[in-house]
């Protein structure tokens, strides 16, 4: 092929093989992106777990996922799939305000498991309906307020407030009755409606199991989770939607330090603990959960003061 001709011919060959070879790679990135974007108009009920102790990062978490949820157009509708205990004042507090911000532009319905109790079921309440199994236990609306055990009774402080951990005994009743005062508040905005006892009762933080939430309007249905899938997707008017799963505030990483089942188990152990258990500075805990605290002196609870 010494004629100059054919080389040219030849080259010509070669880079009409290199585009016919790079169009072939442009359009097998195209068509992946095309699917993804065409996807896009499917609609969604999305199903976002909240089955774990609530602290400060797990709400965090949820509450970023809310706030996607709350702008992705494709996700007409949301479902709380609920199973805990509660945890901190100030995440429940937080994760409330989430939900019904959520739940002032898109239907959002609770499913609850085992229970949601306390600081979960202060999530729950801006839900436009929720589910119950004969089994679940919802309420337990009040605060608990905690302190560090014993062994930091004498201290050497730089003002007086300090030997109070940040505030004066007065201070601390006050900020309680003050945070129960808005959990029973927003059960009586949110529910008030549907409740069939009074503020007074809602006050004394009792729970309710099944059939007997649904009496006293705590919840409104009994129900598992494709039975709020259905309702919440009735709300929003869809007659063919997918169903998306999201658990984020699974703690993922936890256990990328633990070197064996055991120590696992005890990271597992120290993240349930971690609303009302601090190893480095102890202080008062404020929490809306199920349960007695450990390793921590319960000073009061608020729903012993009555009515709110």
């Amino acid at each position: 092929m010494n004629n100059p001709i054919d080389r040219r011919v030849a080259t010509a060959l070669r880079s009409y093989t290199v585009l016919a070879v790079v169009a072939l790679l442009v359009a097998a990135a195209i068509v992946p992106y095309a699917a993804s974007v065409a996807a896009t108009d499917e609609q969604y009920v999305a199903v976002v777990n909240v089955d774990e102790t609530i602290t400060s990062s797990s709400a965090q978490s949820t509450i970023q996922e809310l706030r996607a949820l709350r702008s992705n157009e494709s996700v007409k509708a949301v479902v709380l799939r609920v199973s805990s205990p509660g945890g901190s004042a100030a995440a429940s507090e937080s994760m409330y305000l989430a939900v019904k911000r959520l739940a002032a532009e898109k239907p959002v319905y609770t499913s609850v498991g085992q229970y949601a109790a306390s600081g979960a079921y202060y999530t729950s309440i801006p839900s436009d309906r929720i589910y119950v199994t004969p089994a679940s236990l919802v309420g337990h609306v009040g605060v608990i307020g905690t302190v560090p055990g014993d062994g930091l009774s004498s201290v050497a402080t730089t003002g007086p407030d300090k030997a109070h951990r940040g505030m004066t005994r007065d201070q601390y009743f006050a900020s309680l009755e003050s945070m129960k005062r808005s959990f029973v508040g927003a059960v009586m905005t949110e529910r008030g409606d549907r409740l069939n006892v009074s503020r007074q009762t809602v006050a004394e933080a009792s729970a309710y199991t099944g059939g007997r939430a649904v009496q006293t309007g705590y919840a409104d249905e009994i129900g598992g989770l494709e039975t709020a899938i259905a309702g919440a997707a009735e709300a929003a008017g869809l007659s063919e939607y997918q169903v998306t799963y999201r658990n984020p505030a699974q703690p993922q990483g936890l256990f990328l330090l633990a070197g064996s089942n055991g120590a696992s188990q005890n990271a597992t152990v120290a993240a349930e603990r971690a609303p009302y258990t601090f190893r480095g500075v102890d202080s008062v805990h404020f929490l809306m959960i199920y349960g007695t605290p450990e390793d921590q002196q319960v000073l009061y609870n608020s729903s012993e003061t009555g009515d709110a």
